[in-house]
């Protein structure tokens, strides 16, 4: 029902099939897993803004989502590196208090 010389007009060959190499061979990619030595130029470029997300993506060869992700942990974990505190250890329990509290419970339960 369509013209034979057009490729996948209607067609449900993949996109490997009709390049002529066999869907397994061509799915073999391995996640590429990016270090902290890679990951930092590429967020302090963003955060620089001299060159668009795109031109980035192209330079390092990664997705643009990607640099955007990492900009937002950098500029999210900036406040650790210039000695602030986060919410997380501002919220944190005091540990000798809990101890003392747990030393008596402890013996009452005990007997």
């Amino acid at each position: 029902p369509g013209n034979p010389d057009r490729v996948g007009s209607g067609s449900l060959a993949s996109p490997d099939a009709l390049r002529g190499e066999p869907r397994s061979e061509a799915r073999k990619r391995t996640r590429r897993n990016h270090g902290a030595a890679f990951k930092t130029p590429v967020a302090l470029a963003a955060v620089k803004g001299e060159k668009t997300r795109a031109e980035l993506a192209t330079q390092f060869g990664v997705h643009p989502t990607q640099i955007t992700a990492w900009k937002q942990q950098l500029l999210t974990r900036a406040v650790d590196v210039c000695g602030g505190t986060t919410k997380a250890t501002v919220d944190a329990p005091d540990l000798k208090v809990l101890h003392a509290k747990s030393g008596p419970l402890a013996l009452e339960h005990d007997c």
